[in-house]
């Protein structure tokens, strides 16, 4: 989760208001963040959440502050100037880097606070928001020397070259990568690319090598400077015009002067930075029906002016245009209960009373984890989320149905689990330094698509030393069942994770409730394990219903 550090002093200013220590923890609360440090004049603040990146600067968390305290109201309004800037996109960047957004900001000289201020900002929105730059990429440039229109395009990695910012000596953008501390640190975003991204200015001048670094020349901001070209790259076109409008936002409460610019993609023209509100329409009936109050419309409208929202009426809303986290009408009504104040609503009174317990399957499935731990087993405990070269692959199975994440952020974890013997196994292939035998057992929810989707509740066992067999694992199961006032039976078939002949079904009243066998040499090879492994897995939930 982001931090941001700004002076306590210059928060106050821009409320227009001295803020108490209470009143200071209550504003944090709206914007889900609280004080992480608070040194003499100097105060870090750490967000627990991270869908409202233009909180991440003082300027926006005092524009949070300002509409929460009543001394703004509704969307905070920013007037574009006239501007005849111009941004050609070449359509060479298509592939590698397709969308920019830039406009000029011109106000009063920068301090070397407010400088750094904005440098955090820039920091902040490109490593989280932008995923480490991969996603959204910022470049703030002094706009003395430089020439319009800019131009936005794809050369050769040895057509260009420019003088890093740091360095003195001019390389070409190969060069870049190699050499310079930001080149090494971010060249895999380019990796496999034939083509870079340039931003050159009017003279043809390297303004950016984006989203690596800029020009020593024509792309380091300094205090005092009183403009600022601020340029914004990326894959995702909603959220870099997101960050340009946020960065517009800031300066312009500082009081500097946005001219926008006309981003030309072939026939298609956008101007940036996108300020105005969007709309949004929900139902006021969620209100009661998830907070659980009862406000007359002329209160809502109130408190969602608060919260920097247009109430139109009925419902209607405008949102300002660097917020994108409202994607449901829940998400309107959430905003809503935090201008109300959480700590606001009335408790029920107690009308009835009843006692807690378990759930029968709860029960049962408590039971059977605690078996296989009497038998020895130490019990694991992982991550729900999984992935396909772990659970197919490298288990020599075909995939069975898997739920898979669209916009996944790590290979690792980019798929729902469908079985829990696979996570044993890379257990397993983590721990050949620790003593044999391995005994472990995972109990767990897994989820399967097949022509609808279906959460079942599996107990996956793996036993790992030199004489572990099919006979271990099957007397194993027995007990269980046994246990479980179950009787089962055990019919050889052919599963590719086992041993041909070392494989068996679970069956109770002729339905399979699980497997178990001896694990392939092929599979130990893969995960590297250098003893037989004799492995389970039960499906507790189809165990349940046959004990019911």
């Amino acid at each position: 989760m982001p931090n941001i550090t700004f002076s306590f002093e210059d928060l106050c200013s821009l409320v227009g208001k001295k803020l108490g220590d209470d009143e200071l923890i209550r504003l944090l609360d709206c914007a889900k963040a609280e004080i992480e440090a608070k040194l003499s004049s100097e105060i870090t603040v750490k967000f627990n959440d991270t869908n409202q990146p233009y909180l991440w600067s003082v300027e926006g968390l005092a524009r949070l502050f300002r509409a929460s305290l009543g001394k703004s109201k509704g969307v905070p309004a920013l007037k574009l100037e006239k501007s005849d800037l111009v941004v050609n996109v070449d359509k060479s960047v298509a592939s590698v880097r397709p969308f920019i957004a830039c406009f000029l900001a011109k106000g009063q000289k920068l301090s070397e606070y407010q400088l750094a201020q904005l440098i955090q900002l820039q920091e902040k929105l490109a490593e989280n928001f932008g995923k480490r730059r991969s996603k959204v990429g910022v470049g703030l440039f002094p706009t003395k020397g430089m020439q319009f229109p800019i131009a936005y395009k794809a050369v050769a990695p040895d057509a260009v070259k420019f003088v890093p910012l740091g360095m003195r000596e001019e390389i070409s953008l190969r060069e870049v990568l190699a050499k310079h501390q930001k080149g090494k640190e971010y060249a895999g975003l380019l990796k496999g690319a034939s083509k870079y991204p340039v931003v050159l200015s009017g003279k043809g001048e390297v303004l950016t090598f984006p989203p690596i670094i800029n020009s020593e020349k024509t792309g380091r901001v300094r205090a005092g400077d009183d403009e600022v070209f601020c340029e914004v790259t990326g894959t995702d076109e909603t959220a870099v015009n997101l960050v340009s409008t946020i960065f517009a936002y800031t300066l312009a409460d500082r009081g500097f002067k946005i001219f926008p610019a006309k981003v030309k993609y072939g026939a298609r023209s956008v101007q940036t930075p996108m300020v105005a509100p969007h709309e949004f329409k929900f139902d006021l009936n969620r209100i009661v029906l998830l907070l659980g109050i009862d406000l007359a419309e002329k209160e809502v409208k109130s408190l969602l002016e608060r919260a920097q929202f247009n109430y139109l009426g009925k419902g209607k809303v405008q949102i300002p245009a660097y917020r994108k986290d409202v994607m449901h009408e829940v998400d309107v009504v959430e905003d809503v209960g935090i201008m109300y104040g959480f700590g606001n609503f009335v408790d029920l009174p107690l009308k009835s009373y009843t006692t807690g317990g378990l759930k029968e399957n709860t029960a049962f499935i408590d039971l059977q984890r605690m078996l296989w731990i009497g038998f020895g087993y130490q019990e694991a405990l992982s991550p729900f989320l999984s992935n396909k070269e772990l659970l197919y692959n490298k288990m020599n199975v075909q995939d069975s149905g898997t739920v898979e994440i669209e916009n996944y952020s790590s290979m690792t974890y980019s798929c729902v689990r469908t079985w829990i013997l696979p996570v044993l196994m890379e257990i397993l292939s983590k721990n050949k330094h620790v003593d044999y035998p391995q005994k472990l057992m995972e109990q767990g929810l897994v989820t399967i698509r097949g022509k609808e989707l279906r959460d079942e509740e599996h107990l996956a066992a793996v036993s790992a030393h030199s004489s572990a067999s099919f006979t271990e694992m099957k007397q194993a199961i027995e007990s269980v069942l046994r246990s479980s006032g179950l009787q089962g039976e055990f019919e050889e078939f052919d599963h590719g994770s086992f041993i041909p002949g070392r494989a068996a079904k679970v069956l109770v009243d002729k339905v399979q409730v699980g497997f178990l066998g001896e694990i392939h040499p092929a599979v130990l090879e893969k995960f590297g394990v250098i003893v037989p492994v004799a492995a389970c897995e039960l499906n507790l939930s189809e165990l349940f219903a046959k004990k019911k």
